[in-house]
Protein backbone atom coordinates (compact mmCIF):
# COMPACT_ATOMS: atom_id res chain seq x y z
CA UNK A 1 0.00 0.00 0.00
CA UNK A 2 1.26 3.35 -0.81
CA UNK A 3 1.50 6.08 1.78
CA UNK A 4 1.91 8.55 -0.81
CA UNK A 5 0.42 8.81 -4.78
CA UNK A 6 1.24 11.33 -7.09
CA UNK A 7 -0.89 10.82 -10.29
CA UNK A 8 -0.38 12.87 -13.18
CA UNK A 9 0.24 16.47 -11.48
CA UNK A 10 0.41 19.52 -13.52
CA UNK A 11 1.09 22.74 -11.94
CA UNK A 12 1.45 26.25 -14.08
CA UNK A 13 1.86 29.78 -12.22
CA UNK A 14 -0.05 32.60 -13.98
CA UNK A 15 -0.23 30.58 -17.15
CA UNK A 16 3.22 29.38 -16.92
CA UNK A 17 3.83 25.59 -17.14
CA UNK A 18 5.73 24.45 -14.27
CA UNK A 19 5.05 20.76 -13.54
CA UNK A 20 3.59 18.63 -16.35
CA UNK A 21 2.11 15.00 -15.60
CA UNK A 22 4.26 14.22 -12.74
CA UNK A 23 3.20 10.56 -11.06
CA UNK A 24 5.12 8.49 -8.49
CA UNK A 25 4.48 7.05 -5.22
CA UNK A 26 6.34 6.56 -1.82
CA UNK A 27 5.51 3.36 0.41
CA UNK A 28 6.30 3.49 4.30
CA UNK A 29 9.49 2.17 5.01
CA UNK A 30 10.68 3.69 1.23
CA UNK A 31 12.86 6.17 -0.13
CA UNK A 32 12.15 8.00 -3.19
CA UNK A 33 14.75 10.15 -4.46
CA UNK A 34 13.67 12.67 -7.04
CA UNK A 35 16.88 14.39 -8.86
CA UNK A 36 17.42 16.28 -11.94
CA UNK A 37 19.09 20.06 -12.38
CA UNK A 38 17.97 23.38 -11.34
CA UNK A 39 14.86 24.22 -12.70
CA UNK A 40 13.85 20.56 -13.41
CA UNK A 41 10.80 21.13 -10.89
CA UNK A 42 12.23 18.88 -7.82
CA UNK A 43 11.49 21.64 -5.36
CA UNK A 44 8.07 22.31 -6.90
CA UNK A 45 6.87 18.94 -6.74
CA UNK A 46 7.90 18.92 -2.33
CA UNK A 47 6.07 22.51 -1.88
CA UNK A 48 2.91 21.20 -4.01
CA UNK A 49 3.02 17.97 -2.05
CA UNK A 50 2.92 20.55 1.07
CA UNK A 51 0.54 22.47 -0.34
CA UNK A 52 3.19 24.93 0.00
CA UNK A 53 2.92 26.29 -3.61
CA UNK A 54 3.47 29.94 -4.54
CA UNK A 55 0.92 32.81 -5.15
CA UNK A 56 -0.99 32.53 -8.50
CA UNK A 57 -0.35 28.45 -8.75
CA UNK A 58 -3.18 26.32 -10.23
CA UNK A 59 -2.86 22.34 -9.85
CA UNK A 60 -4.24 19.94 -11.59
CA UNK A 61 -4.22 16.12 -10.84
CA UNK A 62 -4.46 14.10 -7.71
CA UNK A 63 -2.00 14.14 -4.51
CA UNK A 64 -3.51 11.08 -2.10
CA UNK A 65 -1.46 10.80 1.21
CA UNK A 66 -2.87 7.42 2.89
CA UNK A 67 -6.69 8.09 1.71
CA UNK A 68 -6.65 11.63 2.20
CA UNK A 69 -6.88 14.03 -0.71
CA UNK A 70 -4.29 16.75 -0.15
CA UNK A 71 -5.49 18.82 -3.20
CA UNK A 72 -8.96 19.20 -1.59
CA UNK A 73 -7.83 19.93 1.90
CA UNK A 74 -8.42 23.53 3.53
CA UNK A 75 -5.37 25.53 4.87
CA UNK A 76 -6.32 24.64 8.14
CA UNK A 77 -6.39 20.68 7.35
CA UNK A 78 -3.21 21.54 5.96
CA UNK A 79 -1.49 23.22 9.01
CA UNK A 80 -2.99 19.98 11.05
CA UNK A 81 -0.75 17.46 9.04
CA UNK A 82 2.55 19.64 8.15
CA UNK A 83 4.95 18.52 11.19
CA UNK A 84 2.43 16.08 12.12
CA UNK A 85 2.11 13.67 8.92
CA UNK A 86 4.25 15.74 6.54
CA UNK A 87 7.76 16.94 7.83
CA UNK A 88 10.47 18.70 6.02
CA UNK A 89 13.66 19.51 6.17
CA UNK A 90 15.16 22.28 4.23
CA UNK A 91 18.56 22.93 2.17
CA UNK A 92 20.11 25.77 3.82
CA UNK A 93 19.44 25.09 8.16
CA UNK A 94 20.19 28.90 9.07
CA UNK A 95 17.50 30.32 7.44
CA UNK A 96 15.16 27.58 8.59
CA UNK A 97 16.19 27.98 12.45
CA UNK A 98 14.86 31.13 13.82
CA UNK A 99 18.42 32.83 15.49
CA UNK A 100 16.65 34.15 18.35
CA UNK A 101 15.48 30.82 19.76
CA UNK A 102 17.00 27.84 21.31
CA UNK A 103 17.02 24.78 19.52
CA UNK A 104 14.87 23.23 22.52
CA UNK A 105 12.72 25.75 22.00
CA UNK A 106 12.32 25.39 18.04
CA UNK A 107 11.87 21.42 18.35
CA UNK A 108 9.06 21.86 21.29
CA UNK A 109 7.65 24.33 19.23
CA UNK A 110 6.43 21.60 16.54
CA UNK A 111 5.00 19.43 19.27
CA UNK A 112 2.98 22.74 21.38
CA UNK A 113 1.83 24.11 18.14
CA UNK A 114 -0.27 20.83 16.96
CA UNK A 115 -0.82 20.23 21.24
CA UNK A 116 0.11 16.44 21.12
CA UNK A 117 1.69 17.08 24.89
CA UNK A 118 2.07 19.57 27.74
CA UNK A 119 5.25 21.54 27.69
CA UNK A 120 7.32 19.64 29.98
CA UNK A 121 6.40 15.96 28.24
CA UNK A 122 6.80 18.52 25.16
CA UNK A 123 10.61 19.01 26.13
CA UNK A 124 11.12 15.37 27.44
CA UNK A 125 10.26 14.67 23.53
CA UNK A 126 12.61 17.35 22.56
CA UNK A 127 15.18 15.80 23.88
CA UNK A 128 14.74 12.20 22.77
CA UNK A 129 14.73 13.45 19.61
CA UNK A 130 17.77 15.37 19.60
CA UNK A 131 19.44 12.29 21.28
CA UNK A 132 18.33 10.52 18.18
CA UNK A 133 19.64 12.79 15.59
CA UNK A 134 23.21 13.22 17.63
CA UNK A 135 22.72 15.86 19.66
CA UNK A 136 22.28 14.66 23.37
CA UNK A 137 21.46 17.23 25.83
CA UNK A 138 24.47 16.50 28.12
CA UNK A 139 26.58 17.66 25.33
CA UNK A 140 24.34 19.62 23.74
CA UNK A 141 22.13 22.10 26.25
CA UNK A 142 18.28 22.57 24.59
CA UNK A 143 19.46 26.25 25.91
CA UNK A 144 21.56 26.65 22.78
CA UNK A 145 21.48 28.98 19.74
CA UNK A 146 21.56 27.98 16.19
CA UNK A 147 25.03 30.00 15.46
CA UNK A 148 26.29 27.58 18.57
CA UNK A 149 25.82 24.99 16.66
CA UNK A 150 28.32 23.48 13.27
CA UNK A 151 26.27 23.27 10.07
CA UNK A 152 26.14 19.68 10.51
CA UNK A 153 24.59 19.96 13.98
CA UNK A 154 22.12 22.79 12.61
CA UNK A 155 20.84 20.56 10.17
CA UNK A 156 20.28 17.86 12.99
CA UNK A 157 18.24 20.01 14.56
CA UNK A 158 16.16 20.97 11.52
CA UNK A 159 15.73 16.87 11.36
CA UNK A 160 14.79 17.31 15.01
CA UNK A 161 12.16 19.27 14.27
CA UNK A 162 10.86 17.47 11.30
CA UNK A 163 10.52 14.12 12.87
CA UNK A 164 9.61 15.21 16.60
CA UNK A 165 5.85 14.27 15.96
CA UNK A 166 6.85 11.15 14.08
CA UNK A 167 5.38 12.20 10.48
CA UNK A 168 4.36 9.16 8.34
CA UNK A 169 6.21 11.20 5.40
CA UNK A 170 9.33 13.29 5.65
CA UNK A 171 10.56 15.52 2.52
CA UNK A 172 14.24 16.40 2.21
CA UNK A 173 15.03 18.95 0.19
CA UNK A 174 18.44 19.16 -0.75
CA UNK A 175 19.85 18.46 2.67
CA UNK A 176 23.32 17.61 2.07
CA UNK A 177 24.14 20.18 -0.52
CA UNK A 178 26.62 22.54 1.34
CA UNK A 179 27.85 20.06 4.34
CA UNK A 180 31.07 18.45 3.91
CA UNK A 181 31.66 15.22 3.24
CA UNK A 182 32.13 13.35 6.59
CA UNK A 183 29.28 15.56 7.80
CA UNK A 184 27.31 14.02 4.57
CA UNK A 185 27.52 10.48 5.27
CA UNK A 186 26.25 11.47 8.79
CA UNK A 187 23.23 12.78 7.58
CA UNK A 188 22.20 10.15 5.19
CA UNK A 189 22.96 7.94 7.39
CA UNK A 190 20.34 9.16 10.28
CA UNK A 191 17.92 9.91 7.71
CA UNK A 192 18.16 5.86 6.71
CA UNK A 193 18.17 5.37 10.26
CA UNK A 194 15.24 7.06 10.95
CA UNK A 195 13.46 5.36 8.08
CA UNK A 196 13.74 1.70 9.15
CA UNK A 197 13.26 2.96 12.94
CA UNK A 198 9.95 4.76 12.02
CA UNK A 199 8.83 3.19 9.11
CA UNK A 200 8.24 6.36 6.94
CA UNK A 201 8.60 7.34 3.41
CA UNK A 202 11.34 9.67 2.79
CA UNK A 203 11.37 11.76 -0.28
CA UNK A 204 15.02 13.06 -0.94
CA UNK A 205 15.25 15.61 -3.18
CA UNK A 206 18.83 16.26 -4.63
CA UNK A 207 20.90 17.06 -7.70
CA UNK A 208 23.40 14.44 -7.31
CA UNK A 209 23.07 11.14 -8.10
CA UNK A 210 26.44 9.93 -6.34
CA UNK A 211 24.39 10.96 -3.52
CA UNK A 212 21.32 8.56 -3.60
CA UNK A 213 23.20 5.73 -5.32
CA UNK A 214 23.65 3.40 -2.11
CA UNK A 215 20.26 4.99 -0.22
CA UNK A 216 16.94 5.24 -2.52
CA UNK A 217 14.77 2.48 -3.40
CA UNK A 218 13.64 4.26 -6.24
CA UNK A 219 14.96 7.38 -8.34
CA UNK A 220 12.64 9.42 -10.15
CA UNK A 221 14.58 12.23 -13.09
CA UNK A 222 13.26 14.91 -13.32
CA UNK A 223 13.83 17.58 -16.52
CA UNK A 224 11.85 21.08 -17.50
CA UNK A 225 8.80 19.89 -14.94
CA UNK A 226 8.57 16.09 -16.37
CA UNK A 227 9.63 12.74 -14.88
CA UNK A 228 11.88 11.47 -18.09
CA UNK A 229 12.70 8.39 -15.75
CA UNK A 230 12.23 6.51 -12.76
CA UNK A 231 12.04 2.82 -11.31
CA UNK A 232 13.98 0.95 -9.01
CA UNK A 233 17.61 2.38 -8.35
CA UNK A 234 19.71 -0.49 -9.17
CA UNK A 235 17.84 -0.94 -12.22
CA UNK A 236 17.86 2.65 -13.54
CA UNK A 237 21.82 2.95 -12.69
CA UNK A 238 22.48 -0.63 -14.88
CA UNK A 239 19.88 0.14 -17.21
CA UNK A 240 19.41 3.86 -18.15
CA UNK A 241 17.23 4.52 -21.27
CA UNK A 242 17.15 8.57 -21.12
CA UNK A 243 19.83 10.58 -22.23
CA UNK A 244 19.47 13.16 -19.81
CA UNK A 245 19.67 10.32 -16.54
CA UNK A 246 22.89 9.09 -18.48
CA UNK A 247 23.99 12.53 -18.76
CA UNK A 248 23.65 13.20 -15.49
CA UNK A 249 25.54 10.49 -14.30
CA UNK A 250 28.10 11.08 -16.51
CA UNK A 251 28.15 14.61 -15.42
CA UNK A 252 28.75 13.17 -11.66
CA UNK A 253 31.88 12.03 -11.96
CA UNK A 254 33.42 14.46 -14.54
CA UNK A 255 37.08 14.51 -14.86
CA UNK A 256 39.07 17.07 -16.86
CA UNK A 257 42.55 17.22 -18.29
CA UNK A 258 44.88 19.64 -16.87
CA UNK A 259 48.03 21.19 -18.46
CA UNK A 260 50.92 19.83 -17.31
CA UNK A 261 52.62 22.85 -14.60
CA UNK A 262 55.63 24.04 -15.50
CA UNK A 263 58.39 23.50 -13.18
CA UNK A 264 58.92 27.16 -11.12
CA UNK A 265 59.86 29.22 -8.65
CA UNK A 266 57.10 29.57 -5.58
CA UNK A 267 54.86 32.21 -6.11
CA UNK A 268 52.82 31.50 -2.85
CA UNK A 269 55.08 31.09 0.16
CA UNK A 270 53.48 30.37 3.90
CA UNK A 271 55.23 30.03 6.59
CA UNK A 272 54.32 28.64 10.22
CA UNK A 273 51.35 30.90 10.26
CA UNK A 274 49.35 30.86 13.44
CA UNK A 275 45.57 32.98 13.81
CA UNK A 276 43.81 33.34 17.41
CA UNK A 277 40.60 33.71 18.11
CA UNK A 278 39.32 34.98 21.61
CA UNK A 279 37.14 32.90 23.13
CA UNK A 280 34.52 34.56 25.95
CA UNK A 281 35.80 34.70 29.72
CA UNK A 282 33.31 31.76 31.35
CA UNK A 283 33.31 34.28 34.78
CA UNK A 284 33.84 37.49 35.17
CA UNK A 285 37.93 37.47 35.95
CA UNK A 286 39.11 34.60 34.25
CA UNK A 287 41.72 34.90 32.00
CA UNK A 288 40.13 34.44 28.50
CA UNK A 289 41.08 31.26 26.62
CA UNK A 290 42.38 31.02 22.88
CA UNK A 291 40.94 28.82 20.07
CA UNK A 292 43.48 28.06 17.60
CA UNK A 293 42.09 27.97 14.13
CA UNK A 294 45.49 27.63 12.23
CA UNK A 295 48.34 25.57 13.90
CA UNK A 296 51.66 26.61 12.71
CA UNK A 297 50.41 26.14 8.83
CA UNK A 298 53.50 25.93 6.20
CA UNK A 299 53.43 25.30 2.30
CA UNK A 300 54.33 26.90 -1.03
CA UNK A 301 52.62 27.16 -4.39
CA UNK A 302 54.60 27.73 -7.36
CA UNK A 303 53.60 29.44 -10.27
CA UNK A 304 51.49 27.88 -12.82
CA UNK A 305 50.92 25.12 -10.21
CA UNK A 306 46.92 24.07 -8.95
CA UNK A 307 46.74 23.77 -5.39
CA UNK A 308 43.94 21.76 -3.80
CA UNK A 309 42.69 22.17 0.07
CA UNK A 310 40.25 20.00 2.02
CA UNK A 311 39.04 19.32 5.04
CA UNK A 312 35.32 19.30 7.23
CA UNK A 313 33.99 22.09 7.98
CA UNK A 314 35.69 24.25 11.33
CA UNK A 315 39.36 22.78 10.15
CA UNK A 316 40.55 26.11 9.17
CA UNK A 317 40.64 26.31 5.70
CA UNK A 318 38.53 29.59 5.64
CA UNK A 319 40.18 31.04 7.72
CA UNK A 320 43.95 30.26 6.09
CA UNK A 321 42.02 31.58 3.18
CA UNK A 322 41.30 34.94 4.73
CA UNK A 323 44.73 35.48 6.23
CA UNK A 324 46.00 34.73 2.41
CA UNK A 325 43.35 37.30 0.89
CA UNK A 326 44.57 39.78 3.78
CA UNK A 327 41.25 40.16 5.31
CA UNK A 328 42.46 38.35 8.81
CA UNK A 329 45.60 39.18 10.59
CA UNK A 330 47.81 36.34 11.79
CA UNK A 331 49.80 36.07 15.42
CA UNK A 332 52.97 34.20 13.80
CA UNK A 333 54.21 32.95 11.12
CA UNK A 334 54.27 35.27 7.50
CA UNK A 335 52.93 35.02 4.31
CA UNK A 336 54.46 35.91 0.89
CA UNK A 337 53.34 36.59 -2.45
CA UNK A 338 55.68 36.89 -4.93
CA UNK A 339 58.69 37.53 -2.29
CA UNK A 340 56.57 40.47 -0.63
CA UNK A 341 54.93 39.80 2.72
CA UNK A 342 51.15 40.03 2.58
CA UNK A 343 51.05 42.03 6.06
CA UNK A 344 53.17 45.09 6.17
CA UNK A 345 53.21 44.68 10.64
CA UNK A 346 49.79 44.61 11.44
CA UNK A 347 48.63 45.89 8.22
CA UNK A 348 47.61 44.16 5.02
CA UNK A 349 50.06 45.51 2.07
CA UNK A 350 48.01 46.63 -0.55
CA UNK A 351 50.36 46.72 -3.36
CA UNK A 352 49.82 42.44 -2.70
CA UNK A 353 46.49 42.34 -2.65
CA UNK A 354 45.77 43.56 -5.70
CA UNK A 355 48.16 40.30 -7.23
CA UNK A 356 45.05 38.25 -5.77
CA UNK A 357 41.62 37.55 -6.51
CA UNK A 358 39.01 35.49 -5.19
CA UNK A 359 35.91 33.42 -6.66
CA UNK A 360 33.17 33.10 -3.89
CA UNK A 361 30.89 30.06 -3.28
CA UNK A 362 27.52 31.95 -4.51
CA UNK A 363 28.36 34.11 -7.27
CA UNK A 364 24.81 35.99 -6.41
CA UNK A 365 25.79 37.13 -3.18
CA UNK A 366 29.06 38.63 -4.03
CA UNK A 367 27.04 40.65 -6.56
CA UNK A 368 25.85 43.86 -6.65
CA UNK A 369 22.35 43.10 -8.06
CA UNK A 370 21.44 46.71 -9.07
CA UNK A 371 24.50 47.00 -11.01
CA UNK A 372 25.05 45.80 -15.11
CA UNK A 373 27.25 43.10 -15.71
CA UNK A 374 29.86 45.57 -17.57
CA UNK A 375 30.55 47.43 -13.97
CA UNK A 376 30.55 43.76 -12.01
CA UNK A 377 33.10 42.79 -14.10
CA UNK A 378 35.54 46.03 -13.71
CA UNK A 379 35.20 45.92 -9.92
CA UNK A 380 38.73 44.97 -9.96
CA UNK A 381 40.14 47.85 -12.09
CA UNK A 382 39.82 50.19 -8.58
CA UNK A 383 42.54 48.52 -7.45
CA UNK A 384 44.81 49.74 -10.59
CA UNK A 385 46.62 53.13 -10.09
CA UNK A 386 46.04 53.54 -14.06
CA UNK A 387 42.77 51.66 -14.92
CA UNK A 388 41.94 51.29 -18.48
CA UNK A 389 39.21 53.49 -20.06
CA UNK A 390 37.06 53.76 -22.83
CA UNK A 391 37.78 51.65 -25.83
CA UNK A 392 40.23 49.74 -24.11
CA UNK A 393 37.94 48.81 -20.83
CA UNK A 394 35.30 47.42 -23.51
CA UNK A 395 37.84 45.46 -25.33
CA UNK A 396 38.95 43.69 -21.73
CA UNK A 397 35.33 42.96 -21.03
CA UNK A 398 34.62 41.91 -24.13
CA UNK A 399 37.79 39.93 -23.65
CA UNK A 400 37.28 37.93 -20.50
CA UNK A 401 33.64 37.40 -21.21
CA UNK A 402 34.46 35.69 -24.52
CA UNK A 403 36.76 33.87 -22.94
CA UNK A 404 34.64 32.32 -20.05
CA UNK A 405 32.14 31.52 -22.81
CA UNK A 406 29.48 34.08 -22.49
CA UNK A 407 29.41 36.95 -25.40
CA UNK A 408 30.20 41.15 -24.76
CA UNK A 409 26.22 41.21 -25.19
CA UNK A 410 26.04 40.55 -21.93
CA UNK A 411 27.89 43.17 -20.81
CA UNK A 412 24.49 45.06 -20.52
CA UNK A 413 22.33 42.77 -19.14
CA UNK A 414 21.72 42.51 -15.13
CA UNK A 415 22.84 39.56 -12.80
CA UNK A 416 19.42 38.11 -12.35
CA UNK A 417 19.19 37.39 -15.98
CA UNK A 418 21.54 34.91 -15.71
CA UNK A 419 21.68 30.78 -14.20
CA UNK A 420 24.25 29.81 -11.45
CA UNK A 421 26.32 28.64 -14.32
CA UNK A 422 26.76 31.55 -15.96
CA UNK A 423 27.00 33.88 -12.87
CA UNK A 424 30.06 31.73 -11.80
CA UNK A 425 31.70 31.96 -15.43
CA UNK A 426 30.95 36.14 -14.58
CA UNK A 427 32.50 35.61 -11.14
CA UNK A 428 35.65 34.20 -12.70
CA UNK A 429 35.81 36.77 -15.69
CA UNK A 430 35.81 39.51 -12.96
CA UNK A 431 38.56 37.58 -11.33
CA UNK A 432 40.95 36.98 -14.39
CA UNK A 433 40.04 40.73 -15.56
CA UNK A 434 43.15 42.44 -13.81
CA UNK A 435 45.36 39.31 -14.55
CA UNK A 436 46.17 38.62 -11.15
CA UNK A 437 49.04 36.34 -10.15
CA UNK A 438 46.93 34.17 -7.62
CA UNK A 439 43.52 32.75 -7.74
CA UNK A 440 41.49 32.04 -4.72
CA UNK A 441 38.03 29.42 -5.18
CA UNK A 442 36.35 29.15 -2.21
CA UNK A 443 33.84 26.63 -2.64
CA UNK A 444 33.32 27.78 -6.18
CA UNK A 445 31.11 24.86 -7.80
CA UNK A 446 30.17 23.16 -4.77
CA UNK A 447 26.01 24.74 -4.89
CA UNK A 448 25.95 24.11 -8.72
CA UNK A 449 24.25 21.12 -10.55
CA UNK A 450 26.63 18.26 -11.88
CA UNK A 451 26.22 19.43 -15.27
CA UNK A 452 26.64 22.97 -14.97
CA UNK A 453 29.97 21.98 -12.31
CA UNK A 454 31.25 19.74 -15.49
CA UNK A 455 31.10 22.91 -17.17
CA UNK A 456 32.52 25.16 -14.95
CA UNK A 457 35.46 22.44 -14.36
CA UNK A 458 36.07 22.22 -17.94
CA UNK A 459 36.24 25.90 -18.30
CA UNK A 460 39.26 26.42 -15.99
CA UNK A 461 41.12 23.85 -17.30
CA UNK A 462 40.62 25.74 -20.59
CA UNK A 463 41.79 28.92 -18.91
CA UNK A 464 44.75 27.16 -17.17
CA UNK A 465 45.82 26.12 -21.03
CA UNK A 466 45.38 30.03 -22.59
CA UNK A 467 46.02 32.03 -19.04
CA UNK A 468 48.52 29.73 -16.74
CA UNK A 469 46.71 30.46 -13.97
CA UNK A 470 48.06 29.81 -10.48
CA UNK A 471 45.59 28.69 -7.85
CA UNK A 472 43.97 27.47 -4.57
CA UNK A 473 41.42 25.66 -4.95
CA UNK A 474 39.42 24.95 -1.50
CA UNK A 475 36.49 22.70 -1.18
CA UNK A 476 35.21 19.89 0.52
CA UNK A 477 33.80 17.92 -2.73
CA UNK A 478 36.88 15.52 -3.00
CA UNK A 479 35.58 14.16 -6.59
CA UNK A 480 36.35 17.64 -7.55
CA UNK A 481 39.79 18.86 -6.32
CA UNK A 482 40.78 15.09 -7.30
CA UNK A 483 40.20 16.37 -11.19
CA UNK A 484 41.52 20.06 -10.95
CA UNK A 485 44.40 20.17 -9.03
CA UNK A 486 47.84 19.08 -8.99
CA UNK A 487 48.61 18.88 -5.80
CA UNK A 488 46.10 18.82 -2.70
CA UNK A 489 46.45 19.22 1.33
CA UNK A 490 44.43 17.80 3.71
CA UNK A 491 43.54 20.20 6.78
CA UNK A 492 42.47 19.09 10.37
CA UNK A 493 41.86 21.16 13.43
CA UNK A 494 44.05 23.84 12.36
CA UNK A 495 47.17 21.57 11.08
CA UNK A 496 48.10 19.97 7.27
CA UNK A 497 48.69 16.46 8.48
CA UNK A 498 48.96 15.46 4.53
CA UNK A 499 50.19 16.56 1.52
CA UNK A 500 51.28 15.47 -1.60
CA UNK A 501 50.27 14.72 -5.38
CA UNK A 502 46.70 14.88 -5.75
CA UNK A 503 46.19 11.35 -7.46
CA UNK A 504 48.60 10.16 -4.95
CA UNK A 505 47.04 11.11 -1.90
CA UNK A 506 43.70 9.82 -2.98
CA UNK A 507 44.95 6.56 -4.36
CA UNK A 508 47.03 5.56 -1.35
CA UNK A 509 46.40 7.92 1.63
CA UNK A 510 48.26 7.67 4.61
CA UNK A 511 46.95 9.83 7.03
CA UNK A 512 43.60 8.01 9.20
CA UNK A 513 41.52 11.14 8.57
CA UNK A 514 42.44 11.67 5.04
CA UNK A 515 41.33 7.85 4.50
CA UNK A 516 38.37 9.33 6.57
CA UNK A 517 37.35 11.35 4.17
CA UNK A 518 37.57 9.06 1.08
CA UNK A 519 35.49 6.67 2.79
CA UNK A 520 32.84 9.02 3.69
CA UNK A 521 32.35 10.69 -0.10
CA UNK A 522 29.70 9.15 -1.87
CA UNK A 523 30.61 7.48 -4.73
CA UNK A 524 28.90 6.45 -8.11
CA UNK A 525 28.95 2.43 -9.68
CA UNK A 526 31.68 2.40 -12.06
CA UNK A 527 30.31 3.63 -15.33
CA UNK A 528 31.47 0.43 -17.41
CA UNK A 529 28.69 -1.24 -15.35
CA UNK A 530 26.19 0.30 -17.13
CA UNK A 531 24.18 -1.86 -20.04
CA UNK A 532 22.92 0.60 -22.91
Amino acid sequence: MSLLEVNNLSLSIHGTGILKQVSLSIAPGQIVAVTGESGSGKSMTALAVMQLSPNGAEIDGALQLNDLSLLNCSEADMCALRGASIGMVFQEPMTALNPVNTIGDQVMETILIHKAMPPKQARARAEEVLTRVGLPPDQFPLSRYPHELSGGQRQRVVIAMAIALRPKLLIADEPTTALDVTTQAQILELLKGLVTEYNMGLLMITHDLAVVADMADQIVVMRHGEVVESGATGHILKHMQHPYTRMLFEASGHQVSLPEPAKSRPLLEVTNVIRDYRLPRKRLFDTPEHHRAVDHVSFALNRGERLGLVGESGCGKSTLTKAILGLEDVQGGTIRLDGQLVFSGHKPNLAVRRKMQVVFQDPYGSFNPRHRVARLVTEPFYLLDSPPTGSERQDRIAEMLTAVGLTPDDMGKYIHEFSGGQRQRIAIARALIIRPELILFDEAVSALDVSVRAQILDLLAELCEAYDLTYLFISHDLSVVRTITDRVMVMRAGKIVEEGDTESVFSDPQHQYTKNLINAAPKLPDIGQIVA
